[in-house]
């Protein structure tokens, strides 16, 4: 996951070069969901992430541990350099609750 987390940031930092997009992620949460995650720094790279990605996120820590709660209410996009990109962004966000797909730019 940590992986995982360090390639979003990698990735959402060149979000905004479309032009050498080949694929386009999509996704939605419109409900409010949680992560209780006992780790503080992982908690904060994860709500970092969700923030970066455009949603709504609510940290609290409490009991030992920190409940990261999140929301996309409306559709985002996101580019993607590579098919394998887009199918490991797929894994990351349904493992999260969204609703996620890709296309592919022609």
């Amino acid at each position: 996951i940590a992986l995982i987390i360090f390639a979003a940031a990698a990735c959402l930092t060149n979000a905004g070069s479309q032009a050498t997009a080949a694929e386009v992620v999509h996704y939605q949460c419109k409900e409010w969901k949680a992560k209780h995650i006992h780790d503080e720094k992982k908690a904060k790279t994860i709500a970092e992430t969700l923030k970066k990605l455009g949603c709504e996120v609510k940290a609290v820590q409490h009991n030992g541990h920190m409940d990261v709660k999140y929301r996309c209410v409306k559709e985002k996009k996101m580019p993607v350099k590579t098919h394998q990109d887009a199918v490991k962004w797929e894994k990351w966000f349904k493992e999260y609750g969204f609703k996620v797909y890709h296309t592919h730019r022609s």
